[in-house]
């Protein structure tokens, strides 16, 4: 498979517009899986709601789908090995994929994979508390405030907590469920919550 930053960013540029079309802000788009069995993830939201709906995952499904579709009888292949396309809104426990997002959900508990160890520390779980330009504080558990940048994330998501819960009303029972599109016949892979030490 071609350089996975490369493919990632022409899917970012490919599906962006697709989901601002429909008037959705794109969370993130991720390709993992062995060749053969690759899955294209792809998370949006509605910027009023931060949600989509059912109707809104296949709707934004369609158009990625006719747009690959097209790219491949061009013979522009994305993605040259069979993949299954899957497309959600992030869900309670969200990815935290922008700067934006660690400013939206200040005062919720994250955990953030670092890129490189900072203080010795490879992850932090805590409280989001501000962001000022790219840098980001959190209240570490046992630790304390720890400031970090953008560029030092290497992963972050909201960890499941009641008071999430209580700030995330979905739009309905169907809206809360994931809708996955199969493009190809294969088992739905899913993805660990990442372990690690504080």
């Amino acid at each position: 498979m071609a350089d996975p930053d490369l493919i990632r960013a022409k899917l970012n540029a490919l599906i962006d517009p697709e989901a601002k079309a429909l008037g959705f802000d794109l969370v993130r788009v991720k390709l993992f899986g062995a060749a053969g069995d690759l899955t294209l993830q792809v998370m949006a939201e509605r910027p009023d709601t931060r949600q989509l709906t059912i109707d809104d995952c296949a709707e934004l499904s369609r158009r990625i789908s006719d747009r690959l579709d097209e790219l491949e009888e061009q013979g522009k292949d994305v993605i040259e090995e069979e993949y299954r396309l899957e497309v959600s809104s992030p869900g309670i426990d969200r990815p935290l994929t922008r700067l934006a997002d660690f400013a939206d959900w200040a005062g919720h508990e994250a955990r953030i994979v670092l890129a490189q160890p900072v203080e010795g520390r490879k992850q932090l779980t805590g409280i989001l508390k501000s962001v000022d330009g790219d840098q980001i504080t959190i209240d570490v558990r046992k630790h304390g405030d720890m400031t970090i940048g953008f560029a030092d994330v290497g992963d972050a998501k909201l960890l499941l907590t009641d008071r999430l819960i209580a700030a995330t009303r979905p739009l309905s029972i169907e809206g809360a469920d994931e809708e996955e599109i199969v493009d190809e016949d294969n088992d739905a892979l899913e993805s660990a919550e990442d372990e690690g030490l504080n």
